[in-house]
């Protein structure tokens, strides 16, 4: 594999496509304010050849690097969409339109709201502001549609376990070949009434089991169909709790980053 080409504006590894759109995709989610995770995970996609990389949004909360993570994100032009936390701190708004469990839950929450509100930097806000709800790309004739949440809601949570029915209801609306989303945090990847589901899992907060960062790998196959496979990154999360914790964000917030609970 080589190190690319050039990205348009002339930064990166990363090109336009010709008519017949791209061949191999990367795409990045749920960064949450984790430099390091983020940093990891572009080295590695570095190395992959890809036409294209892709952020489905959710920069900041829960870690400790808001306005480095935006800075980054937006120094290597990469094609980004909002999340809900993105949404909601670009408008110096409270409420994140998360669904928490309990009200400890909540409680924290907010706290890490609060903070993620004090301490990113108008340039980021303004960033944020201007990032779109979707985005959508070709791989040869497939049509591929990037959300945070859902084609239907910012902030709806498709986990896996959800009822058959209710992703072959999203599917026949869907309006694409290719679905990619993020924000459970949780990878998995289906297909449901002719229209690949790809959940990418999170860059910077995993909460599958596996605290090494998550990112999904697109490529075309030679007859013309998209495969999804899901790539694992490691990186110093255990620094990074310590990070966080040091920085005023809850505790119970860097004990679940080190566990991917």
């Amino acid at each position: 594999m080589t190190k690319g080409g050039a990205q348009p504006n002339g930064e990166g590894p990363f090109h336009h496509p010709g008519d017949d759109g791209f061949e191999r995709v990367a795409v990045i989610t749920d960064i949450h304010a984790n430099l390091s995770a983020l940093e990891a995970v572009l080295e590695a996609i570095r190395w992959l050849d890809v036409d294209e990389l892709y952020c489905g949004g959710d920069l900041i909360d829960y870690g400790p690097r808001p306005n480095e993570v935006c800075r980054l994100i937006e120094e290597r032009r990469i094609p980004t969409i909002y999340g809900n936390y993105d949404w909601a701190i670009a408008r110096d708004r409270l409420e994140c339109g998360c669904a928490y469990v309990t009200e400890h839950d909540r409680a924290l929450g907010q706290r890490s709201v609060a903070w993620i509100l004090a301490h990113t930097d108008r340039h980021s806000k303004h960033f944020m502001h201007r990032l779109p709800f979707e985005l959508r790309f070709r791989m040869g004739g497939r049509r591929l549609r990037l959300v945070h949440g859902s084609p239907r809601k910012v902030n709806e949570y498709l986990f896996a376990d959800k009822p058959a029915r209710t992703f072959e209801r999203i599917a026949r609306a869907a309006d694409c070949d290719v679905l990619v989303f993020g924000h459970t945090h949780q990878p998995w990847v289906h297909e449901y009434g002719g229209v690949l589901f790809v959940n990418c899992g999170a860059v910077g907060r995993p909460k599958d089991g596996d605290a090494r960062a998550a990112f999904a790998l697109l490529e075309l196959n030679e007859a013309g169909e998209v495969h999804a496979s899901i790539e694992r990154v490691p990186y110093d999360a255990a620094a990074v709790a310590r990070d966080l914790a040091a920085a005023g964000l809850p505790n119970e917030y860097a004990a679940k980053l080190v566990a991917a609970a």
